[in-house]
């Protein structure tokens, strides 16, 4: 195999095999094993376009792909034409199927008709691993006019990290296609392609198996998975926490535990969790973002995400906005919160087609702000500062961050990019609105080469990794002298070794107080001890200002910040949804949410062992609870879960065998006698050693039966030689009823009698005699916050008022 590299300038530099040269570690074909697998999906084309993309790994790649009815076999090829490089051939993601040290077979069908191209041309089969690494796998030279057949194996070598493999088909480089695009570019067909050899190792467990966020702590934010850069958004209520999905590259060692580093590069979705009261949050799952499978394909990554919402054109929307990279930004549209999403643009919103953003190294990390008057704005930018500033500009005022006006649509821009000279700026800008201010926060740069080498910030200018911001009275305008101060040090401050690094923040308020959201490798640190491979957690504090509107200073705790309701049971809510967690995962099915609608997407709690638990924090049962019903799916005979309060080896107070049918989503009840006010709630989890339990879906609790509590009398009396029934009911309760008094005689109803008072009334019977019987209270009212009715059948003794 021949291997590429790309300089740090991201141009390839090693040459190429000249045509009719044998690859190196290229044989002839051999037969194929009876346990291979073909790892190529849809290599027909007969799918389309399915599991195919065009090769991205380059700035300047770009091409167009379609289908096409002149195949080898079958009744489609793929065509790819309008090739921006020699290597923007179509491509398709093995990451995670090939393994290193393995050998493959590869097989494919080309062909191109340019009648001013050559008579023979060279094509290859190319495997980019991320990075620089390029290995040219398979050659053939194929006639003009002719379907051709690369037809070959290859060996990948032991050493070569395959975490990313992605494979594709181009023609040999050169640094400049376009002087003969006859020669270099020409449109070419692609048909039956194969990878056939080892089918994938099963992929490694994600699931984070200690309790990483400990009872009784609020930071960080979730322990059964990791999010980096946060970004709180506010709506109807709820609080939505958008964040790059770190979790998609965690692989630990089945054995040690440990995951390699962190890959940027692969993350392509993002993470989201929503809670109402702080503490307990839902996991909605991830959004595939990015990526030839994507609401926006033509992006390949998702990072550091910014939320907006908008009524446009008489309809209310949801913008994210993400990082495609450093070198752009871009936004889907959402119809809610958590999707369905859509993508209203075909190339990224941010790049360098961008005015006023010439001087900007990184085009990522955009944060929206929607003003009240409707204006919409970005901030977005950062990286390497211009090496024509001086050195000591370079370090505290790089100018690498910009601001730009967002159109009424919010995915496009209006005008020219501003300058933001936030003081020795990095990345991460990010804008909330405070009592006619506004405020921009950012994540300071650590110094080095690319800021003018080493330095000393100007005196109050921020520290590496710290989050300094500034203060405005427009949007659009940051000076460097509205620079304010530090607003957070770097959380390696507060949580020791190993949780250093960058940060990214946001702001947002909740029910009238401001929070502050970080990142830190606080639940990578719990897994591994000091030495951390870069996942990183969300965190919240909440944000205090000074008389004259500068913040004080925020100080990292895992304590984070106080719950701001009970948590109430009596609904059906979605299992995923906890404060605390032990052992588990989370997995998308089919299906809407029973809780937030169906078009929504479905979680549920999978990855359950004997062991494994989950916890919600401050459930007020008010006055009682009766039952708890789980919807489950059992996996294997004999599991069980039981309820406890307060701690995980808390009292039980109702124990569900989960006895259903093997593989069938059913729902379970047990009642639960005794429980009552406020408690922590863990559900534990026990069966069979070794085994995946079951998966849950939802819980829901409901209320004991509850009683008014009333006296309730009937006399009979004699009046005028007639016999009357005088009914009376005393409120008994702490807050006002309704009472209604029911005879066979007649009816009265009595509205809102205070605690304490009495409703009465004297029926008349009409008659002299009347015969024992019964009278029917009713009193209606509120316990908890529930509705409850309670009757009351009061008996009565015959009398004569005749005698």
């Amino acid at each position: 195999m021949t291997q590429r590299r790309r300089s740090a300038t991201r141009r390839r530099v090693a040459a190429i095999a000249t045509a009719g040269v044998m690859l190196a570690g290229f044989v002839s074909a051999a037969p194929v094993q009876a346990a291979d697998t073909n790892l190529i999906v849809n290599g027909g084309f007969e799918d389309g376009l399915a599991n195919w993309f065009v090769n991205n790994g380059n700035a300047t790649d770009g091409a167009t792909l379609s289908p096409t009815t002149d195949a080898y076999s079958g009744s489609s090829a793929v065509l790819v034409t309008n090739r921006a490089t020699t290597g923007s051939g179509p491509m398709q993601d093995l990451s995670g199927k090939v393994q290193a040290g393995q050998t493959y077979t590869l097989s494919a069908r080309v062909k191109y008709e340019n009648p001013n191209s050559p008579a023979t041309k060279q094509f290859f089969a190319t495997m980019h691993y991320g990075g620089s690494t390029y290995t040219n796998l398979v050659s053939v030279t194929a006639n003009r006019g002719q379907w051709a057949q690369f037809n070959g194996q290859f060996t990948i070598p032991a050493s070569q990290s395959v975490t990313s493999a992605r494979l594709f088909f181009e023609t040999p480089w050169t640094s400049n296609p376009s002087s003969d695009p006859n020669l270099h570019l020409m449109d070419f067909k692609l048909d039956d392609v194969s990878v056939v050899g080892a089918a994938p190792p099963p992929p490694p467990s994600k699931t984070i198996e200690v309790v990483g966020k400990l009872p009784g702590e609020h930071n960080p934010l979730i322990g059964h998975k990791f999010g980096a850069d946060g970004y709180g958004f506010v709506h109807d209520g709820r609080v939505y926490m958008y964040m790059t999905n770190d979790t998609q590259g965690y692989a630990p060692d089945p054995v040690t535990g440990i995951s390699p580093g962190i890959n940027y590069g692969h993350i392509n979705q993002i993470t989201v969790i929503s809670t109402t009261d702080m503490v307990n949050w839902t996991d909605h799952g991830e959004v595939q973002v990015a990526g030839p499978n994507g609401v926006a394909p033509f992006t390949a990554n998702s990072w550091a995400p910014g939320m907006a919402k908008k009524v446009v054109n008489g309809q209310e929307k949801f913008f994210l906005y993400y990082a495609n990279g450093g070198g752009s930004s871009n936004v889907i549209t959402g119809a809610s919160p958590v999707g369905p999403w859509t993508s209203e643009r075909t190339s990224t919103l941010i790049d360098g087609r961008t005015p006023g953003t010439e001087g900007v190294a990184w085009r990522f990390d955009p944060a929206p702000l929607v003003d009240e008057d409707g204006e919409a704005y970005l901030y977005f930018g950062g990286g390497p500062a211009s090496t024509s500033m001086p050195a000591v500009e370079r370090f505290n005022n790089p100018k690498n961050l910009r601001s730009i006006k967002l159109g009424d649509d919010m995915v496009s821009t209006v005008g020219s990019a501003a300058v933001v000279d936030a003081p020795v700026a990095f990345e991460a800008a990010q804008v909330f609105k405070r009592e006619g201010k506004y405020y921009l926060s950012y994540s300071s740069h650590f110094g080095g080469s690319d800021f003018g080498g080493p330095q000393t910030p100007l005196p109050g200018y921020p520290g590496g990794g710290q989050i300094g911001y500034m203060i405005s009275d427009d949007p659009m305008v940051w000076p460097k002298e509205t620079y304010a101060g530090v607003l957070f040090p770097n959380q390696s401050q507060f949580f020791g070794a190993g949780t250093g690094g960058n940060n990214h923040q946001s702001v947002f308020e909740y029910e009238g107080k401001y929070y502050f959201t970080y990142h830190g490798p606080t639940l990578n640190k719990r897994i591994n001890g000091n030495t951390t491979q870069g996942y990183r957690s969300p965190h919240i504090q909440e944000l205090a200002f000074n008389p004259d509107g500068t913040i004080q200073q925020v100080v990292g705790t895992y304590a984070g910040v106080n719950q701001v309701r009970e948590f109430d049971p009596y609904r059906v809510f979605e299992a995923e949804t906890f404060g605390w967690s032990k052992g588990i995962a989370t997995a998308k099915i089919d299906g809407g949410s029973a809780e937030f609608g169906g078009s929504a997407p479905n979680l549920v709690v999978r990855d359950i062992d004997n062991g494994d638990w989950t916890a919600l924090s401050s459930v007020n049962f008010g006055a009682g609870a009766g039952s708890v019903t789980a919807k489950v799916r059992p996996l294997v005979a004999g599991g069980q879960i039981q309820v406890r309060l307060d701690e995980v080896t808390g009292p039980v107070v109702a124990t569900i065998p989960v006895d259903a049918t093997t593989g069938e989503w059913t729902e379970l009840t047990a009642q639960l006698d005794g429980v009552s006010g406020v408690h922590d709630v863990y559900f534990t989890y026990a069966g069979p050693a070794g085994a995946d339990l079951f998966e849950i879906d939802t819980w829901e609790f409901t209320a004991a039966a509850a009683e008014l509590p009333v006296t309730a009398t009937v006399q009979t009396r004699c009046l005028g030689g007639n016999t009357y029934l005088a009914v009376q009911a005393r409120n008994d309760h702490d807050a006002p009823v309704d009472v209604e008094l029911d005879t066979a005689y007649g009816k009265r109803s009595f509205s809102a009698v205070a605690p304490g008072a009495n409703a009465y009334q004297q029926f008349n019977t009409r008659t002299a005699t009347v015969a024992g019987g019964s009278a029917t209270v009713r009193v209606s009212g509120s316990i908890d916050g529930r509705d409850v009715t309670t009757t009351h059948t009061v008996q009565y003794s015959g009398a004569n008022c005749g005698a």
